[in-house]
């Protein structure tokens, strides 16, 4: 007996999956969910080709996906967090939701990994049972993550009272010897700033006219919403002003322990022109 894998089914089975107390299994002749206790008494001869149980999920299961999300993670503050969670022995669990309640982003992301996890082990064991049956396995299409947390963050235009934070910022970036960022070469008109949901400033991108065209003077996110594509929607934004205007000549120079950032860069369409060197003696 075969069953059609309908959106409030796959929905149905993740959530049975993940109590631990019920013993589940799909009605193949309802289309649903069933608990095996609750249900039995019921049953005529026809139990074996009707219900089919659910995939394999526990603890285990669990503690792998846990360990899988905090080894990917890409901001290091949070990763390191998660995986001094996970490696404390007892209440792994609890720490690792208490972690992720302190950071509004990084939980989001952890519910639409664990989500999309658990419905590609789904889809793989219906693929199996729809090979048995001699039918066409199907697709699985991914929710994109980085737009779902980027809806948390609004970006606008930087004003001067938010020109002291970007400051700061900068000298928490680049150390206090690092030639400054004053709020006087902050430009208004072609500078950005990203803030949580609770109108927390989160990081900033500050652009100059200079003799070759608009230089990019300052990226900056702050440690904790790194690697949630903040940096990347800020040059966006920056990118659609000045696409706006028409021509354009746009330069930055990117830091080294900012190399990843490059990536980003050439799928916007910008070409390295210089890598810069520099050694210091004491």
């Amino acid at each position: 007996m075969q069953f059609e894998l309908t959106e409030a089914l796959l929905d149905d089975i993740l959530f049975s999956m993940e109590d631990q107390e019920g013993d589940f299994y799909i009605d193949c002749r309802e289309g649903v969910v069933v608990n095996w206790d609750d249900y039995s008494s019921e049953l005529g001869s026809d139990t074996e080709e009707r219900f089919i149980s659910l995939p394999d999920w526990d603890s285990s299961s669990g503690f792998r996906l846990m360990e899988r999300f905090a080894a990917a993670f890409r901001n290091p503050l949070i990763r390191n967090e998660l995986c001094v969670a996970l490696n404390r022995g007892k209440g792994v669990f609890r720490a690792f939701k208490n972690v992720l309640s302190l950071r509004p982003e990084a939980e989001k992301l952890w519910f639409s990994f664990k989500e999309r996890e658990m419905k590609r082990e789904v889809i793989r064991w219906y693929n199996g049972l729809r090979e048995e049956w001699g039918l066409k396995k199907i697709g699985f299409e991914p929710e994109e993550t980085a737009d779902l947390v980027l809806e948390d963050f609004r970006f606008r235009e930087i004003k001067d009272e938010d020109k002291p934070a970007a400051a700061e910022l900068h000298r928490l970036c680049m150390g206090d010897t690092a030639p400054g960022l004053t709020t006087d070469n902050i430009e208004s008109s072609f500078s950005f700033v990203a803030e949580t949901g609770h109108d927390e400033f989160a990081g900033y991108i500050s652009a100059l006219h200079n003799e070759s065209g608009l230089y990019i003077n300052a990226l900056e996110v702050k440690p904790e919403y790194r690697g949630l594509g903040v940096g990347k929607a800020l040059l966006n934004h920056l990118l659609e002003k000045v696409k706006a205007g028409g021509s354009f000549s746009i330069i930055m120079d990117l830091p080294a322990e900012a190399e990843g950032f490059s990536r980003v860069l050439v799928r916007e369409g910008f070409l390295p022109r210089m890598i810069r060197y520099s050694l210091t003696s004491q």
